[in-house]
């Protein structure tokens, strides 16, 4: 037996039966052109052979590593040249995968388990995609101008270990790669083959060539434990990244959006878990940032991060879980389902998430953690839709929000959350001014907050609905119990803690509020709504007498939201009692820019933060010092 190191290529026809079914003829002759006018030519460039054709496919080898990977970057590109004047369902795309591996030669036929790897790695490609193993990443990575993305270990049929899979990006660094092709080219020039490239890099993401939106350089250096922003909790902590919608519509946005929410509010659940709140896992939506530094800024261990596809009635999902302080990847799996399985597989993620970090709560949290009631998918869908335009806050997104929550509701009312979000929306339209009758607003939140209740008096969302109508209408004692009964249920979701924390201070707490308002931040350490956090705890300090407390509160107030009127408000009133006549005025006129017709007649009428009336006098008679009229 001949034995040689190669680098083994192999490519294979996506759909290949359903292109033969529906057009034989035609299918068998573009393959023909492919082969003899594309791949012979390329493999042929760079030094390579084909070991043989199979119908849907051919398998070649390579004396190198960067040859294998240059000619598989040049054959997709030229083959989504070749697909642009092509109608989409006629479209003949491949993958490829490449192995590096000891072959047995005979006959000028080859075997091996390097063979069998490079099949598998093609397998384990998106259509018009390329997958690597870890050996051939590591004789191309700083040799050839691509970007690479690692995408964990995989177990492959047939194949005793895990094999480490990396994806090639079609990218516009790879286009500027590819050369002419030696024979058959019917547009030799170079400019044209990089425009046609480029060109083909985007179908190749439309059609799915995007696997992961968030690249992962497996030898970067590790999160630091000692650079971490806050210390790690003393139990499993993990920061869920917002699923990319790879769909390509951006219609789809609320779904991998909801997909994350979900998964989020499930792992919160487990009470051996420490979670980083949706609220700031989302401000890297869009973003392309290291796992590390993810890791780092919330002060976790564990990332997860992925992909979502919807499509037809179908489902792909591609999760990994990363250890960002070992540096490694715990898991990787791709689901791919009909689209009736969803919370299947969001269920399935949270189990692998736990089973792999945390074995020993397992059994126990999980049946507590469970979902309790079957789901409607049509009705998710719209409850998703809705809250993705809640979070919009403005009064059309709002109304809009309403209108698909009552759908959601229509659909399956025995969902609490459901109830209890569109509460929520109601709360805004009388906090803001969005409906006609705030007291009438009021009564329609507390109306679908109990209704919420009513099916399932753990739901925190309904718990938190009714408190915020009770908080707003200065019933601060109702408010108190139910955001208290909202922390029992789950101590592990940032809102709660926030809004239990608003409550003590009102009642005059302010040590226990600010230990709730810490955990909260801890939680959710760059939360959108920080800004009203620290509202809230400049309030519950001039409670208790500490105006200046309350001062240095409202400054991080307006650092953080310099459009929050409630910044200005309590640095008026707290820099009045203070003396300090320069800066209360400086923030009476900012105050007064954003609501140029307040007086005090109106505050004292509107304003929820006061269980005791002397303490809204205090406060009224500081913005008195401060200038504002009555």
């Amino acid at each position: 037996m001949e034995r040689r190191l190669a680098a083994i290529l192999a490519a294979d026809v996506v759909g290949y039966s359903r292109l033969v079914r529906e057009d034989e003829a035609g299918t068998l002759a573009a393959l023909k052109a492919h082969r003899e006018e594309l791949f012979e030519p390329k493999i042929g460039e760079r030094n390579g052979r084909i070991v043989k054709l199979m119908g849907d496919g051919l398998l070649a080898e390579f004396p190198s590593a960067v040859e294998a990977v240059q000619c598989a970057v040049e054959m997709q590109h030229l083959v989504g040249e070749r697909n642009a004047d092509v109608p989409e369902d006629r479209r003949i795309t491949y993958r490829v995968g490449i192995n590096i591996g000891d072959i047995v030669v005979e006959d000028d036929d080859i075997y091996g388990d390097g063979v069998n790897i490079a099949a598998r790695l093609e397998g384990l490609a998106e259509p018009s995609g390329i997958c690597v193993a870890r050996n051939v990443f590591n004789q191309v990575k700083d040799k050839l101008d691509l970007t690479i993305e690692h995408l964990g270990e995989r177990e492959v049929k047939n194949i005793a270990e895990p094999v480490t899979v990396y994806r090639v990006v079609l990218d516009d660094k790879a286009a500027a790669l590819v050369t002419p092709v030696v024979q058959g080219a019917t547009k030799p020039a170079y400019r044209r083959w990089v425009v046609a490239a480029v060109a083909a890099a985007v179908f190749v993401a439309a059609v799915g060539g995007v696997f992961w939106w968030h690249p992962w350089a497996p030898d970067v250096e590790p999160a630091s434990i000692e650079q971490m922003a806050f210390p790690l909790p003393d139990k499993p902590s993990i920061a869920v990244l917002p699923l990319v919608n790879i769909s390509g519509d951006s219609e789809q946005e609320y779904f991998a959006d909801g997909m994350t929410e979900d998964i989020t509010t499930d792992l919160s659940k487990f009470e051996n878990f420490f979670v980083v709140s949706r609220n700031s896992s989302f401000t890297y939506k869009g973003s392309s940032v290291a796992v590390k530094d993810v890791a780092r800024e919330l002060g976790v261990q564990y990332v997860l991060e992925g992909s979502v596809r919807k499509l037809d009635g179908r489902l792909r999902v591609n999760a990994q879980l990363i250890d960002a302080i070992a540096d490694k990847h715990v898991w990787a799996e791709r689901y791919d389902r009909e689209l009736k399985d969803l919370f299947q597989v969001q269920d399935e993620i949270t189990q692998s998430i736990v089973t792999s970090v945390a074995p020993e709560y397992f059994s126990a949290e999980l049946r507590r953690a469970h979902r309790k009631k079957e789901q409607n998918l049509d009705a998710w869908d719209a409850f998703m839709r809705g809250y993705w335009h809640f979070l919009r806050f403005t009064v059309d997104d709002n109304a809009e929000a309403q209108r698909l929550l009552r759908k959601a509701i229509d659909l399956d009312q025995r969902q609490a959350k459901y109830h209890g979000m569109l509460a929520v929306t109601h709360v805004m339209d009388a906090f803001y001014g969005w409906s006609e009758s705030r007291d009438a607003s009021f009564r329609e939140a507390l109306e679908s907050a109990e209704r919420g209740l009513a099916i399932d008096d753990q739901n925190t969302q309904a718990l938190r609905s009714i408190g915020l109508v009770h908080f707003f209408s200065k019933n601060h004692a109702l408010a108190f119990s139910y955001y208290e009964r909202a922390v029992a249920v789950n101590p592990n979701e940032a809102e709660n803690r926030a809004l239990f924390g608003a409550a003590l201070g009102v009642a005059g707490d302010y040590d226990a509020a600010l230990e709730q308002f810490e955990t909260a931040m801890r939680l959710s350490p760059r939360d959108a709504h920080i800004a009203t956090w620290y509202g809230y705890l400049g309030i519950a300090a001039f409670v208790v007498g500490q105006e200046e407390k309350a001062a240095e509160w409202a400054r991080r107030t307006v650092e953080a939201n310099p459009q929050f009127p409630s910044g200005y408000r309590t640095l008026a009133a707290s820099s009045g009692h203070l003396g300090q006549l320069t800066e209360a005025a400086a923030a009476r006129e900012k105050l007064q820019e954003l609501l140029p017709h307040l007086t005090i007649g109106q505050l004292r009428e509107s304003l929820p933060y006061f269980k005791n009336p002397d303490d809204l006098e205090r406060y009224l008679d500081g913005l008195r010092k401060a200038g504002l009229p009555e």
